[in-house]
């Protein structure tokens, strides 16, 4: 009998399972095991319930190179979120109407009401301080596009638990020269300069503040030490208008 604290891991793993054998891309048992960091008898007996319960067709290939599929006229169904997920959505959504972009806009506003619909009290004020933390300011010049690229999915995901969490976070940085240097530095604020994201940060090798291009962060790891959130006048001027020079 599955432990009732798995219950909510399985859950999730099962409308993880779905979308993936709706994308049709090629997978089995095995795969998905490995994936998911379970056993390919638990993994069975997830698509089992998922055929029983749930009433998915679930579609399998025999001999060498067989796989798994969703049968493509059957819908995933109502979108589950995690907190996390529904948080990460509500500030990408935010960025989208703070950048004014006149395409797809026009639904967002909707979907933005319904996403803080489902957050108690205590988390929508939360949510509500994040976004503040998040800044779009003007465009990136030519030059500094020219020489930006997506930072590493490594540093991207510490970076955006140390903010969310107000966590110190210790960086490998490339500077302009090419040098590298390890700093500490308390991830305060996000400044999109579009397409270029920086984080602003209170520096703790310069004891005070400064801005990190993150394309330039080669390497980043939590470290389970909390900072106290400072006021955008901490940082220039400048800063809640979006317009920090960098």
């Amino acid at each position: 009998m599955m432990a009732r604290a798995d219950t909510p891991g399985r859950l999730r793993r099962l409308e993880l399972l779905a979308v993936q054998l709706k994308q049709g891309s090629h997978c089995t048992v095995k795969d998905l095991a490995q994936q998911h960091g379970v056993s390919p008898r638990t993994i069975a007996r997830d698509l089992a319930l998922m055929r029983d319960h749930h009433g998915m067709q679930i579609d399998a290939d025999r001999g060498r190179g067989g796989g798994l599929r969703l049968d493509r006229n059957w819908g995933v169904g109502r979108l589950n979120l995690t907190y996390g997920d529904a948080v990460d959505l509500l500030i990408s959504i935010a960025v989208a109407q703070q950048m004014n972009s006149p395409m797809f806009l026009a639904n967002l506003d909707s979907v933005r009401r319904q996403l803080v619909a489902s957050f108690s009290a205590e988390k929508r004020k939360k949510v509500d301080q994040l976004k503040s933390r998040i800044l779009v300011g003007v465009t990136a010049s030519t030059y500094v596009q020219a020489s930006a690229d997506a930072p590493p999915k490594r540093v991207v995901q510490a970076l955006h638990q140390a903010f969310i969490a107000q966590e110190v976070l210790e960086i490998a940085y490339r500077r302009e020269d090419g040098e590298t240097s390890n700093r500490r530095i308390e991830p305060h604020y996000l400044l999109l300069k579009y397409p270029v994201w920086y984080v602003v940060a209170m520096d703790h090798l310069r004891g005070g503040p400064r801005t990190f291009r993150c394309d330039r962060i080669m390497a980043a790891t939590r470290t389970d030490q909390s900072f106290r959130l400072q006021k955008p006048e901490a940082f220039g001027p400048d800063l809640a208008k979006g317009e920090l020079s960098v």
